[in-house]
């Protein structure tokens, strides 16, 4: 349980709860440590240069964060495990760790791909099964998020949006590059395993998926079904505060 969780229950105060188990019980709440990949020094500066950039155009360009469109892909799963925070006790020194049995994700899986702005998304699509995400997938997809782009974000669309995505072989590749400069669509640059820059990554992907963490769902349609509506709890506040993590 949160410190939130046990302060309803019993009906007092954060801050006497954070103090009983801190200090009256010595208390920590306790989670394996995350390694994360250990970059080489051209990506280093890669992440640098590129953040720099961004930042700098943000500051110069008060029109920038409302151009640009992020997009990505993620597998959506039907049964996945809580995360190691999710399923952390709260322990005292003396009393032993809890033990869990490893639980794997099901094999029923579907990718969802999303692209949204500073307003909310703007498209939002179920892979078909059995259907491989390559160039000419993805080629057709920016198709469809033009027509919507044109549709939905008309001010987008006569100013001419600025696309962010990472570099997935499909997003990077040449018959992708065609068709995006083809179309006069700009590319937000995004240096190498940075998921810190991706929103998608650290913010989108996590919100809709925490609160389906520890379900099972036998169905594919009903994990649609569910995804479907955990995107559309989202405000349009939620989204401008996501662009603003971005941006700082």
């Amino acid at each position: 349980m949160t410190i939130r969780e046990i302060s309803e229950d019993l009906n007092i105060s954060y801050g006497s709860v954070q103090n009983i188990l801190t200090t009256d019980l010595n208390m920590r709440q306790m989670s394996a440590k995350f390694v994360p990949r250990v970059l080489t020094v051209k990506q280093k500066q890669q992440h640098l240069s590129i953040s720099l950039e961004l930042h700098d155009c943000a500051a110069s360009d008060s029109s920038f964060l409302g151009n640009v469109i992020m997009g990505d892909e993620t597998w959506v799963y039907g049964y996945d495990p809580e995360t190691r925070v999710q399923s952390s006790q709260w322990k005292s020194p003396s009393s032993p760790c809890a033990k869990k049995a490893r639980q794997s994700r099901s094999n029923i899986t579907v990718m969802l791909i999303v692209f949204f702005d500073l307003d909310g998304i703007v498209l939002a699509e179920f892979v078909p099964r059995n259907t491989t995400v390559n160039s000419e997938y993805y080629k057709g997809l920016l198709g469809h998020l033009r027509n919507n782009v044109r549709r939905k974000r008309p001010e987008k669309w006569a100013n001419s949006f600025i696309l962010h995505h990472d570099n997935a072989p499909c997003h990077t590749s040449l018959q992708v590059r065609q068709f995006l400069s083809n179309k006069n669509i700009t590319v937000c640059p995004h240096p190498p395993y940075s998921p810190d820059l991706a929103p998608c990554d650290f913010w989108l992907f996590l919100k809709v998926k925490m609160t389906m963490k520890g379900k099972r769902f036998e169905l594919i349609q009903d994990m649609e079904a569910a995804t479907t509506a955990q995107l559309k709890t989202l405000t349009k506040e939620d989204f401008q505060n996501c662009f603003r993590k971005w941006q700082e």
